[in-house]
């Protein structure tokens, strides 16, 4: 695992600065700190920071082919480098070292382009040839590792591993994208392929870049998408399971390949305690484990996770962390370059930094509710839908919109009468009750929190065209495989694996995903809707097929998450803190936001009338933003 950066002239003509190229390289060095390289020639300049996990003796970086015409810095794992090896091999390549850094380069020479195709596991890499004039980037299927990007006005292609790369040029402006910071305040990150900031970008999840010498314009092509198209099978349920952990066990056996310590992530939950039994199951040595718990029960599974290392026999650690770990805060906001708003992040964060004290390389559970619809919003998405389907859209709409905008907001009432969302949710189609459901603040809430100003800026930009967007483009024909769509092109990327990215490479540590094994997510994609949430239970099928490997309790317990206590937060120990951030000058003098209501939020939620804990989070990782990055 490694950082890469890049600055190439389109114009093909001026000489690179080496000592910019330097503090991009530098500005990641937590991404590779066993080696750190540059390159620069004519208009081109590379730079590498190496996490040294296969080849350890020839594995640097930049790497170029035989006459040195063609040069790539990659950072990923492709498991299936040695058949691809021993392919290219038949064909006639030559290689230099081990690695699969060499595997990627060739696969360049060999099939150009569509050299993506071939490529099975997590990457994203930048190959210039010198003999074509072309400068090539991609980024993998699902978005396991990140890629930015900048066209600058001098003509400048900048690109590295995290925004802060980038943001280290002195050409790029800091100036704010306002679509991003609508974005942020309803999904709570900022999705692809914005950034935060007006001119930087994020390659999309199974988008590639071709280059050229004199291009004026940067135009992400995708290569890969998900399909939802139900599979053509007879197979029985059973059959079905079995190829289920085939598929499993397969990807997590191609995963484990690494020379360098290697263990995995034991929440105690369904997905990584399925990794755990699967890696448990291969020939080689016992198995190390991690978990973090917390001293507030209600928050701590560190029993579930013992169990399962106990079954295993796994050699576990485990640790206890305060629930009042908020003293990351800042921590965060450096490491994610832009606004993040998942407050998993804290916990997240430790349990690599506990991690990395056993191993280098960890296998997380991560992409099983996204594989096999585990969220509780599925279950909940899908029964408002099927009132929608009973009733006309014009009848349901005014019916449900007229009790959505009267019922009352009331977070202290018992569950049964907190219905107003649901209203809402139930005058909306499909995709925006969806967006409406996940929003960390709903329209109507952002509407009171934004600006006037803010808000004509916008000229009619909403966050859900995102998801809009999105939906037009699948092809799944079933409701619940729409919104597992909109998840893989949003929430996955944007939220999940940006959130394990930056916190594992904080620590120098690669996580790997073998859930996310894109054959295993193509062939989940097709299974029919009803063996994924299947009378109310999430994961059905999967949770079926790992009766055998994993107890009841792992298997069929509530889902809890990885959560902090931010409401009691708020109120408590952070109480003063959240008060003094967010009516602080510098978030007020941005002239985003309406103070009456910040102040509102405030008060009714420190008085516990009312729960603003996630709206409040999200303002305080947006000011925390503002005052530790470079934003002018």
């Amino acid at each position: 695992m490694c950082g890469i950066v890049g600055i190439f002239d389109t114009h093909g003509t001026r000489d690179i600065d080496r000592a910019a190229l330097h503090r991009m390289n530098e500005s990641q060095h937590h991404r590779g700190p066993d080696e750190g390289e540059l390159y620069t020639e004519k208009a081109l300049g590379m730079g590498h920071r190496r996490l040294s996990v296969i080849d350890l003796a020839t594995g640097q970086q930049p790497l170029f082919n035989a006459d040195r015409s063609v040069v790539i810095v990659y950072n990923g794992e492709i498991y299936n480098y040695r058949e691809l090896m021993a392919e290219l091999k038949g064909m006639g390549h030559v290689f230099q070292t081990k690695s699969d850094t060499e595997v990627v380069l060739q696969s360049w020479l060999a099939w150009g382009p569509d050299c993506v195709h071939r490529l099975k596991g997590m990457f994203a890499f930048g190959i210039w040839d010198r003999n074509q004039q072309t400068m090539f980037l991609a980024r993998d299927h699902v978005g396991i590792k990140p890629m930015f990007y900048s066209l600058l006005p001098t003509g400048y292609f900048v690109f590295g591993s995290e925004l802060k790369s980038i943001m280290t040029h002195p050409e790029l402006s800091r100036e704010l994208n306002v679509q991003a910071v609508e974005d942020f305040f309803a999904y709570g990150y900022v999705p692809d392929p914005k950034t935060i900031f007006h001119n930087a970008y994020k390659l999309q999840p199974g988008h590639r870049i071709l280059l050229k010498v004199g291009d004026k314009a940067v135009r992400q092509e995708k290569w890969w998408d998900v399909s939802f198209q139900p599979q053509q099978t007879a197979q029985s349920e059973a059959d079905i399971e079995r190829e289920l952990i085939d598929r499993l066990r397969a990807s997590v056996q191609s995963q484990m390949v690494a020379e360098v310590p290697l263990g995995a992530f034991l929440s105690g939950g369904v997905d990584s305690s399925a990794v755990v039994a699967m890696m448990a199951q291969q020939d080689g040595p016992v198995v190390n484990t991690c978990s973090i718990g917390f001293n507030d029960p209600e928050f701590d599974e560190t029993k579930y996770a013992q169990q399962v290392a106990q079954r295993y026999n796994t050699v576990h650690h485990a640790q206890i962390v305060d629930n009042d770990d908020y003293g990351l805060i800042d921590t965060l906001a450096r490491l994610y370059d832009e606004p993040f708003a998942d407050s998993s992040a804290i916990p997240t964060y430790r349990v690599c930094q506990l991690a990395r004290q056993r191993v280098t390389v960890a296998l997380s559970g991560d992409g099983g509710d996204e594989n096999f619809a585990g969220y509780r919003r599925y279950r909940y998405a899908m029964a408002e839908q099927s009132v929608r389907d009973k009733l006309p859209a014009g009848l349901r709409k005014p019916l449900f919109g007229a009790l959505g905008k009267w019922y009352p907001k009331a977070d202290w009432a018992p569950r049964v009468f907190r219905a107003k969302t649901t209203f809402e949710a139930l005058a909306r189609d499909l995709v925006e009750g969806y967006f409406h459901g996940v929003s960390i603040m709903p329209d109507r809430v952002r509407a009171e929190l934004f600006s006037d100003k803010f808000k004509a800026s916008l000229q009619g930009y909403r966050a859900i065209d995102v998801m809009q967007e999105h939906a037009a483009n699948t092809d799944a024909e079933d409701p619940l495989s729409v919104i597992q769509y909109l998840d893989f092109k949003t929430w996955l990327p944007g939220g999940i694996l940006t959130k394990v990215d930056r916190a594992s490479m904080a620590h120098s540590l690669e996580v790997r995903v073998p859930i996310l094994d894109h054959t295993l997510v193509e062939w989940a994609a097709g299974l029919p809707a009803h063996l994924k949430l299947h009378g109310g239970e999430g994961k059905y099928i999967f949770k079926q097929a790992l009766r055998p490997h994993l107890s009841e309790d792992i298997l069929f317990r509530s889902k809890r998450g990885f959560s902090i206590p931010l409401a009691s937060w708020f109120r408590g120990p952070l109480k003063q803190t959240v008060r003094d951030t967010v009516l602080s000058p510098l978030l007020l003098d941005t002239g985003l936001f309406n103070e009456r209501y910040l102040r509102h939020m405030v008060e009714q939620h420190e008085s516990g009338m009312k729960d603003y804990s996630a709206a409040l989070w999200s303002v305080l990782m947006f000011a925390t933003f503002l005052r530790v990055s470079a934003y002018q």
